[in-house]
């Protein structure tokens, strides 16, 4: 199935775009695109955490992501 990635901070410099379509297995989690991403783009394993949004809200790692819909990919936020 069809989904699609949308990236934000130094998400968008490591996918070198702020959108990008993926295929993946139907059923798929939340884990299975965060090990996607880390698979295909190393760079994802340094950040120290990785948080994914779909329809708009966090969603837990065992989340089921349904055919097209978003994944939005929170990178670590710095703050002071």
């Amino acid at each position: 199935m069809n989904i699609k990635i949308v990236a934000f901070g130094i998400a968008t410099d490591i996918l070198k775009a702020r959108e990008l379509e993926i295929n993946i297995k139907d059923g798929a989690t939340v884990e299975d695109v965060k090990h996607y991403l880390k698979a295909t783009y190393p760079p994802f394993e340094k950040l120290a955490s990785l948080s994914l949004a779909v329809g708009e809200e966090y969603r837990a790692d065992d989340y089921i992501i349904t055919k097209n819909q978003e994944v939005v990919i929170i990178p670590p936020v710095a703050g002071g």
